[in-house]
């Protein structure tokens, strides 16, 4: 758990909408708590956790990768030793798989199959800096439900070949 809270208020938000179903509730409580850290220009770490769930609740997918896109450039500010300080138990390198996998499949959903497969190949080649816990096997179940929607394949390990056009609707990851 936690010590941050911030990102324990981000977190309450998530329960909200993945554990309850109450995603109204929870992009309420996401706004909330993006007027109160200064929106883009807040805490990276606080920014990148929290565009990353606010994505998870948008209607529209281009609002969902409007937020992706800013959780990823928050990422790259985030220090390894913020995220040890917050708490967290990953490293800056264990949130880019999700990153990228989310990424992937916006622009999957949104019929940009090269940048989908860019995003996918990004994920992938992030995947081992997730423990074997029940998060890094929430990411590679993801990675492989978007490789099969891009009719690209994934081995056990996380390393995957081929790329085959496919439009089928998915569900997105939910990281």
């Amino acid at each position: 758990m936690t010590a941050d809270p911030t990102l324990t208020r981000i977190g309450h938000g998530v329960e909200l909408h993945h554990h309850q179903g109450r995603p109204d509730a929870a992009r309420e409580l996401f706004q909330q708590v993006w007027d109160d850290i200064g929106g883009e220009q807040g805490d990276p770490l606080h920014v990148c956790v929290l565009a990353h769930s606010m994505a998870d609740v948008q209607d529209d997918v281009r609002q969902e990768l409007e937020w992706d896109l800013r959780a990823l450039s928050a990422a790259g500010r985030v220090t390894d030793e913020q995220v040890a300080q917050a708490g967290v138990p990953l490293s800056v390198a264990g949130l880019y798989p999700s990153l990228h996998l989310n990424l992937s499949e916006c622009y999957r959903r949104l019929g940009d199959l090269d940048r989908a497969r860019e995003h996918f190949q990004q994920a992938r080649a992030g995947i081992g800096a997730l423990a074997d816990d029940a998060y890094g096997q929430l990411i590679k179940d993801g990675l492989e439900r978007v490789a099969e929607h891009l009719g690209e394949t994934v081995t056990p390990d996380g390393g995957g070949s081929g790329a085959v056009e496919n439009e089928q609707e998915g569900a997105r990851p939910r990281s």
